[in-house]
């Protein structure tokens, strides 16, 4: 770990971790955070008054649910629960409030009225522990869930634990544009790239050194996981992370779909195969299809398709669109499918499209502008060049994975 990592008092568990890790990489088994906390009998948070922020994908390798793993445990007192986006089951798409666990435990909703664990909320607890699954995409927001509550953490001078898990998508690949100092918000709560290829655990090393975060952090890393690995080869569940995020593939299309979610397009909520499928009753999804598959994108597919929305952008109503297959996931790149893909709308639909509504995620202005202008795809990709250069260069100090 670099020293720009390290130079505002964070802490990582990283030796005790990675020095057992090398018998988890030889059977291939993969340990999350929690799988290596428990094997190690609770020694990071031995003694302490533990809030919890977690949801249904905290669980360790065989099953067993982060909650009930800390409820069994003797070593610790677990005093209250946080939930984030979608609630601590993992079932809704709407503001959440706070409520009761089965256990007695409260639940403090932290995508409610509030986004941020408030100093009552913490007053009886010595450490906040996070433990949820990331897919490695700028916009999903339970990184900056993590961000608020490391800030609140700092506030009132308690520890902060991240318990790590793998990035789905892996975390060798970065892409797309760095979001333009300033844009910052909940669905972008850094300056990072669209994909940024890190676990939260690096995440929230980059958070605490440069938003100077000047919590007590810790971060239980993943063992028998190295950043050219996906979620297909670490030997581990898959738990839908949110209600429309139900495969490896969605994970790996989401950056290139999502971006665009804001403006008046479906992207598949309310369908079998969310981000799967992007349409509108206004499109003409044979002629997308057509300027796509002219584009020679490697690894990708395009069918025109037809569907109806039950929920969400075009509820009830019949969007012509194209479905995307990822056909060699190895050649496979989001952002020239994201761009090729708005740079075909544009030209097509100039009128119906509301381009301009892609702002709220793009979070970069002269994308956004050079779409706008009629900019081939590849002339917007290049825009990101230096910035991307740049991000590396910070990512890098910041990388517990290689």
């Amino acid at each position: 770990m670099s020293m720009h990592c390290v130079s505002i008092g964070l802490s990582f568990l990283l030796a005790s971790a990675f020095a057992t890790s090398a018998a988890a990489q030889s059977s291939g088994t993969v340990l999350c955070g929690i799988d290596v906390l428990a094997r190690d009998d609770f020694a990071a948070l031995r003694g302490q008054r533990i809030g919890l922020i977690t949801n249904h994908t905290g669980r360790q390798r065989n099953g067993t649910s982060t909650l009930d793993t800390f409820l069994r445990s003797k070593a610790i007192r677990l005093v209250a629960l946080f939930s984030p986006e979608h609630g601590f089951a993992g079932k809704f798409d709407e503001k959440v409030s706070d409520s009761r666990h089965e256990s007695g435990l409260p639940i403090y909703s932290l995508y409610g009225d509030t986004r941020k664990p408030g100093k009552e909320q913490l007053a009886d607890l010595d450490t906040l522990v996070f433990d949820i699954q990331d897919i490695g995409c700028r916009f999903y927001t339970y990184v900056s869930t993590m961000g608020l509550a490391m800030q609140a953490a700092a506030e009132n001078g308690k520890r902060f634990v991240v318990l790590d898990r793998p990035n789905p998508i892996g975390g060798q690949l970065v892409e797309g544009p760095v979001a333009d100092a300033g844009s910052e918000s909940f669905v972008g709560w850094h300056t990072l790239p669209v994909r940024h290829g890190m676990t939260a655990g690096e995440l929230a090393g980059m958070f605490a050194a440069e938003k100077k975060i000047a919590c007590q952090l810790q971060v239980i890393g993943v063992e028998g996981w190295n950043a050219r690995q996906a979620f297909d080869g670490c030997d581990l569940e898959w738990v839908n992370p949110s209600p429309n995020m139900r495969s490896l593939t969605q994970a790996f299309l989401y950056p290139a779909f999502g971006l665009w979610e804001f403006t008046n397009l479906s992207v598949g909520r309310g369908t079998d195969t969310p981000f799967e499928v992007i349409g509108a009753p206004w499109l003409d999804g044979q002629a997308l299809a057509r300027r796509l598959r002219a584009e020679n994108l490697p690894g990708v597919a395009f069918v025109p398709v037809r569907f109806t929305p039950t929920a969400s952008k075009w509820k009830g109503e019949v969007c012509a669109g194209i479905n995307v297959a990822i056909t060699d996931r190895a050649a496979f790149r989001t952002m020239p499918l994201a761009f090729a893909l708005a740079c075909a709308l544009h030209a097509q639909h100039p009128a119906e499209w509301k381009l301009a509504d892609a702002k709220r995620l793009l979070l970069h202005a002269g994308t956004l502008a050079a779409i706008q202008q009629g900019k081939p795809w590849r002339e917007v990709l290049a825009l990101h060049s230096e910035d991307l250069a740049a991000f590396m260069t910070r990512r890098d100090a910041c990388l517990l994975y290689r």
